[in-house]
């Protein structure tokens, strides 16, 4: 079974987060400028490192390791990374924090403590980290949709129940706001003849109005929230710190890859708060479309660089419905089976043609346009998968079109990293009761509809329940005969049961193994490196 440790990552750092341990001391030669770590460079893997996944030899087992066993060098790593975290989170990081913390978890301790003429709710310790997270704001947030987005990474209880953290802020003042676009972009009037002081929505990083420019064009403005940058700066060290520092206490825990989870959470959410990869995502999206030519099925919206900035993104506003509203798309079009296999096998092109792929396409971010093309929005998540994970995946799609249970689990046994042997045969039946399990679920559409400003109104919580639930139990077979796979797997499955639920609903007839239509991710196209950015 997995190892669970990682939460423990979370629970420290919020201790480090009330510590005044990182407050940069005065300048002097040693931290003026970041630190660059030439030696004593330590390296982890995302995942279980092991030797290579096997079903015929038993790998040895690899002895425990104690404090005593640290080297000099692996502790002069530690206090450099302390340092540098120290300088990257500024001299105001920690005592801000201090306050917010202590404030956020007596807040969420008195909803567990009875009071008088008041029940106190239920403990459980999954429920106290994602209220805890939400007070906390925009970093725990973030972590938490991590935590959500992760099931080959965290325990069941908890992806489960991060899938309510809820991504909604109370907005920020229109002064502020415009204080903010005019800094960025210079005068409003300038470029736009019209923004609403009302936004579209707000959530932890960024807050979103819609506007009309001076030419016309219905555009939808992305303003990232004041000292965010900061903000996430700070938290981010702190867990990552956190990490390393029980890592270093209990070396046994190298085993779970704590530190190296912490930093690709780290990395991949300061690169969220540049919106010009952003920018630039959808831009490499919408030229995909053009060399595959299908511009007049698919698109995603046009950016308007001249007025998108780090911290201020301009782009097309896409007028659609959620791809789970069934009835709305048949008032659209008259073939919605064969809107959905366009969708489909755009992303699955997508997977083997571009560098990344789109790594959220919940139904929310799907939507079918009024003039029937289908819409890709929001690519501040998106995948790379390595050219390991690649080929297994190739491999794992031929044998599922043949229902060949023992190849997939094969496949699966490629990419995974392992201590010890797996039965392929048992595993082969596991993936057989799984996909039987899958077969058996029927759709069960959630109330949808269109606000009066033609924005998508959708409640997905049963679609992304239904998903999660379906990718935990892969998740379950492959651990239980031994396997750790790596998250973009988790990605890439849990993108497919979207699309799975899409096709029930809009195209329950259609046999997708055998429908000469469809693209499969059976082609040798080569991947790149493995990444995942949320």
């Amino acid at each position: 079974i997995m190892p669970k440790y990682q939460l423990s990552a979370l629970v420290v750092a919020l201790a480090a987060s009330s510590s005044n341990a990182f407050l940069t001391p005065k300048p002097t030669p040693w931290h003026a400028s970041p630190l660059r770590i030439a030696d004593a460079e330590v390296t982890t893997s995302l995942f279980m490192s092991s030797s290579s996944t096997t079903t015929t030899t038993a790998s040895t087992p690899r002895p425990k390791r104690t404090l005593r066993d640290r080297s000099r060098q692996e502790a002069i790593s530690l206090l450099r990374d302390i340092v540098q975290a120290a300088y990257d989170a500024g001299p105001r990081a920690a005592p801000s924090r201090t306050l917010q913390a202590y404030i956020a978890i007596s807040r969420t301790l008195q909803d567990f403590i009875p009071r008088p003429g008041q029940k106190a709710e239920e403990f459980s310790a999954p429920v106290v980290l994602r209220k805890l997270f939400e007070r906390l704001g925009a970093t725990y947030v973030k972590l938490g949709q991590f935590v959500a987005s992760s099931p080959s990474l965290f325990p069941k209880e908890y992806v489960l129940e991060f899938q309510k953290c809820l991504d909604s802020t109370e907005p920020i003042e229109w002064n502020i706001i415009q204080s903010i676009i005019e800094k960025e972009l210079g005068p409003i009037g300038d470029n736009f003849s019209f923004i609403d002081r009302t936004p579209l929505a707000s959530a932890s990083i960024a807050q979103v109005h819609v506007a009309k420019l001076r030419t016309g064009e219905e555009v939808v403005i992305k303003v990232q929230k004041p000292q965010i940058d900061d903000l996430l700066k700070a938290d981010l060290n702190f867990i990552y710190i956190a990490s390393r520092v029980l890592e270093f206490l209990q070396p046994d825990f190298e085993r779970t890859s704590l530190s190296a989870v912490a930093g690709d959470v780290k990395s991949s959410m300061l690169e969220e708060l540049d919106f010009e990869k952003e920018a630039n995502n959808i831009e490499e999206f919408r030229q995909f479309l053009r060399e595959q030519e299908l511009g007049e099925l698919v698109t995603a919206p046009r950016v308007y660089e001249e007025m998108t900035t780090k911290k201020v993104l301009t782009m097309e506003r896409l007028r659609g419905v959620s791809m789970v509203d069934a009835e709305s798309i048949r008032s659209i079009t008259n073939d919605p089976e064969s809107l959905i296999v366009t969708a489909l096998n755009t992303w699955t092109s997508s997977v083997m043609n571009m560098p990344w792929f789109h790594a959220d396409v919940h139904s929310g971010n799907l939507l079918v346009l009024e003039d029937g093309r289908v819409g890709f929005i929001d690519f501040g998540m998106v995948g790379r998968v390595g050219e390991k994970t690649f080929k297994a995946v190739s491999e794992l799609s031929s044998s599922m079109a043949m229902n060949d249970y023992e190849g997939m689990a094969e496949a699966m046994c490629n990419m995974g990293a392992t201590d010890e042997d797996v039965d392929v045969k048992k595993f082969g039946r596991d993936i057989e009761q799984v996909m039987v399990d899958m077969s058996k679920v029927s759709p069960d559409v959630a109330a949808v509809g269109v606000g009066n400003d033609g924005t998508v109104q959708a409640a997905i919580s049963f679609d992304e329940e239904e998903v999660t639930n379906m990718l935990l139990k892969v998740v379950a077979v492959t651990e239980d005969n031994g396997l750790k796979l790596p998250r973009e797997f988790g990605l890439l499955v849990k993108q497919s049961l979207y699309f799975d639920r899409y096709l029930k609903i809009l195209a329950p007839g259609l046999d997708v193994a055998s429908d000469s239509r469809m693209i499969s991710l059976g082609s040798g196209t080569e991947a790149k490196e493995v990444e995942v950015i949320v």
